[in-house]
């Protein structure tokens, strides 16, 4: 049965004063679908990354930004739309004032248990993403690169 599951705007203006990272997610069960809404803080970023599988849907509701691909980069601005592919690089960085944006994609199927290939390091809980739960990709990331929350600091070895 369809139903309105949330209303961006109150999603947004019911945030505490500098929360950043996901303020909403698509969490109903069986679904086809992942939805985020996403809030990165004045100066913070996504580092760039490519997503091998998704392609990703993203509409800026908030704030001002801007996109890279690693040669180029676009202004984001309310109301922009953006289609990012799969395989395509990708980063994101918040003007001043914060970025919010809203990503849609096709949900990931369940992690499957298997083993890991020669030479693979094992994953660190400590680089695990406080909000969404999912491993970051680079070593050195400071965001999110599914949700845009930040990510806790990175511990030598």
């Amino acid at each position: 049965m369809s139903r309105v599951l949330a209303v961006i705007g109150e999603c947004v203006a019911a945030a505490h004063e500098g929360q950043s990272g996901a303020l909403w997610r698509l969490a109903e069960r069986d679904r086809q679908l992942d939805a985020n809404l996403v809030r990165l803080p004045g100066g913070g970023s996504v580092a760039a990354h490519v997503e091998p599988a998704l392609d990703v849907l993203l509409i800026v509701v908030e704030g001002a930004g801007r996109l890279g691909d690693g040669v180029t980069h676009r202004a984001l601005e309310p109301g922009s739309v953006v289609w990012l592919p799969r395989s395509a690089r990708r980063e994101l960085s918040a003007g001043p004032d914060g970025l919010t944006y809203l990503t849609v994609h096709r949900r990931r199927p369940g992690l499957s248990i298997g083993r890991r290939s020669a030479g693979a390091a094992p994953a660190s809980a400590a680089r695990d993403c406080p909000s969404c739960g999912r491993p970051s990709r680079e070593a050195e990331a400071r965001f999110c690169c599914w949700c845009g929350a930040e990510l806790p600091a990175a511990t030598g070895t």
